[in-house]
């Protein structure tokens, strides 16, 4: 049995499409919470942008003999090199017609996502002779994953849903969920950069835990869910529904898999476990409006 299902697990999680799926689920969350059906163009766009993002990521980071790499996802991206090309190229070219079935509002944005994903990925700028991308900026990777997962799955969906007035969201309620989302977010991408620490170390890349050191790292994602759960007592206008009890479960499960992560260095516990409570809010927040 495990050697049907092995395969199948390594190319969701190791091609990107699982990080894809999580960021349909977190758009979808944001759909819901304001009141708005699913809107599958933007859904579709979040999907492809998502794959095209990491994979050309990838892509630029190979390193020079990946069948040597301490990573299995490397090892297993670049064996199946082709492959994950074709993929990456047909998601470009989908891109291009969802990219004009969104609203000028959302067009920007997604430009704009996709010069700080460029400057993410790419040594675009230079002091002296020596070159880097954004990622190199002291404590800047973990803060600009943050950003552009929020901004593409919280404030595109919003553009999106209220120019097809589906929905109709104040700047005071979009500031909130936005500042919940980053918190919750930005808590999620620590634990990946303490798991990278010594290679960052090797490639001099500053991240969080590297300037502040692991423990520290780790008390502050836990700091980053508690700011959340603030937010979510203070302004939960509607009282504990049941949209507080699923969201507030979501991020006691992730402080809990955080915390269970300082012991955990499994490929797979990062990538399906806590990737996937990306798409488990979403699932909790289902369940729990239907009961």
């Amino acid at each position: 049995m495990k050697k049907i299902f092995q395969p199948i697990l390594d190319f969701v999680l190791f091609s990107n499409l699982f990080m894809a799926l999580c960021a349909v689920a977190q758009g979808l969350l944001t759909l819901a919470l304001i009141g708005s059906p699913p809107i599958y163009p933007l859904l579709a766009l979040l999907l492809t942008s998502t794959l095209v993002t990491y994979n050309v990521s990838i892509f630029l980071s190979k390193p020079k003999d990946p069948q040597k790499s301490e990573y299995k996802r490397v090892r297993w991206f670049f064996a199946h090199n082709r492959l994950m090309y074709t993929i990456t190229i047909i998601c470009t070219l989908l891109l291009i017609p969802l990219f004009w079935m969104l609203c000028f509002e959302c067009k920007l944005l997604v430009i704009f996502l996709g010069f700080i994903s460029i400057g993410y990925s790419l040594p675009l700028f230079s002091i002296g002779d020596q070159r880097f991308g954004l990622r190199n900026i002291p404590g800047l990777k973990s803060l600009m994953i943050t950003s552009v997962w929020v901004l593409s799955c919280v404030l595109l969906p919003i553009f999106e849903a209220e120019s097809q007035h589906l929905a109709d969201t104040s700047l005071r309620n979009t500031a909130i969920l936005f500042s919940k989302r980053f918190l919750f977010v930005f808590a999620l991408t620590i634990p990946f950069d303490i798991r990278d620490l010594f290679s960052d170390l090797k490639t001099g890349v500053k991240t969080i835990p590297v300037l502040i050191g692991e423990r520290r790292a780790y008390l502050f994602c836990q700091a980053l869910l508690a700011g959340y759960l603030i937010l979510l007592f203070t302004f939960n206008n509607n009282g504990f529904n049941r949209d507080f009890f699923a969201l507030g479960l979501t991020v006691l499960l992730m402080g809990w898999l955080i915390f269970k992560s300082e012991w955990e260095k499994n490929e797979y516990y990062y990538f399906l476990y806590m990737d996937g409570v990306l798409i488990l809010q979403y699932l909790f927040l289902v369940v729990f409006r239907l009961f």
